[in-house]
């Protein structure tokens, strides 16, 4: 795969040159050096070489990219791309946005260079939204690889990022053990994952002792969740054994105290609504989608953006009721309109897909919606870091 995202520290990144976000001057002493990702790497690099070497370099506008050692990095160069700084959307921050990364690319290209890693350029202290700067890149990062042979990285870290992933992870994990078909767990890592099949002399079985120790790491989160906590509906979820994980939204915890919901009789709201869901059982995917974004009160706009999805892509799909997308877009924009699992699988399903507990990337992606985590970034560097495609590369 030529393109990955990747949760890291770039100064830690083992590639041929690896993206500085330098703003748009000469740094001329260490007080100078910008914050985040600029600061980190003249840290790591020798900060008293690469400001010379920078200031050899002198003034670039916004969008230009320089290039020096990497010094004391890991890495043989940086490439120094100067950031646009977001002032409102309009003012042309996307197109320099964009020379950025078509400056590096072409710089490592003109090096003879085999792999580069770049950082989320301009979305933290530059500003640049942090959807819209993903969007970009992989624009860009897939527009230069259709012609080019390069091993690039998209390297996300922070530490929302981090903290994200660390509440995510444990319960992530577990929720494959349980929902994942165990008969596909064990063709995948076979001795590698259980250990062998069969006891030692002394009647030890690795294998069963880690059966044993999911089950019952399971079983504990079983007892201390609310019993009452509503269960899901559709007959492909019978597959699934339901296990139950903290909910996340955005980066805060949602408590088990947040999530309760009272008995509520069925009143004439609920009958209208219904008969209003009787009135979409025909939509296509396309008419489907369009009715969900606006019951939630959200715009198209909104939704292919959060979604990462590319807005020639979004309109091809909001002006041909009949245009079935593949199985990854539809995905995202279950992410990007925010569905609860049973909407995402009525939507899937209308462009003839289903989520299958046999599939991991499924799996992992109906944990996300389960438990109400909408970040497209995390879901991709979830499914990354378990051997998986990515869903918007």
């Amino acid at each position: 795969m030529p393109f990955k995202i990747v949760r890291n520290d770039i100064t830690r990144m083992q590639c041929d040159a690896i993206v500085n976000t330098a703003a748009g001057r000469p740094a001329n002493t260490f007080e100078e050096v910008g914050s985040g990702c600029d600061k980190a790497i003249h840290k790591a690099a020798g900060a008293e070489k690469l400001i010379a070497a920078r200031k050899e370099i002198g003034v670039l506008a916004e969008g230009k990219a320089a290039i020096t050692p990497g010094f004391d990095l890991p890495a043989k160069y940086i490439i120094h791309a100067v950031s646009p700084v977001y002032m409102d959307g309009n003012s042309g921050e996307e197109e320099k946005l964009r020379d950025c990364y078509r400056n590096s690319l072409s710089i490592a290209k003109e090096h003879n260079l085999s792999s580069i890693a770049f950082p989320l350029i301009a979305t933290g202290s530059f500003g640049y939204p942090q959807e819209e700067g993903m969007r970009i890149a992989v624009d860009e990062i897939n527009a230069f690889l259709l012609k080019n042979d390069m091993m690039i990285y998209l390297v996300v870290f922070g530490s929302k990022a981090e903290m994200l992933g660390e509440r995510i992870y444990p319960d992530l994990e577990a929720y494959i053990d349980h929902n994942y078909v165990h008969k596909k767990r064990e063709e995948e890592y076979g001795d590698a994952y259980f250990g062998s099949y069969h006891p030692d002399e002394s009647g030890y079985n690795p294998y069963v002792e880690a059966r044993s120790g999911m089950e019952s790491r399971l079983q504990r989160k079983k007892h201390a969740r609310d019993k009452g906590s509503a269960s899901v509906t559709g007959s492909v979820m019978h597959s699934f054994l339901k296990t139950p994980a903290i909910p996340v939204a955005s980066f805060g915890m949602i408590t088990d105290e947040d999530n309760e919901e009272s008995p509520v009789e069925f009143s004439e709201a609920h009958e209208s609504k219904l008969e209003e869901r009787m009135r979409h059982m025909s939509d296509t995917f396309s008419e489907y989608l369009m009715y969900l974004i606006e019951e939630k009160g959200k715009t198209p706009v909104d939704v292919y953006k959060k979604a990462i999805v590319d807005k020639k892509v979004f309109s091809k799909i909001k002006n041909n009721p009949d245009h079935h997308p593949n199985k990854m877009t539809a995905m995202c924009l279950c992410v990007g309109a925010e569905l609860n699992l049973d909407e995402a699988r009525d939507l899937l399903a209308r462009a003839g897909y289903a989520l299958s507990p046999c599939d991991k990337t499924d799996v992992i992606f109906s944990y996300f919606i389960e438990n109400r985590i909408y970040d497209m970034i995390e879901l991709d560097i979830q499914l990354e870091e378990h051997g998986l495609k990515c869903l918007i590369t």
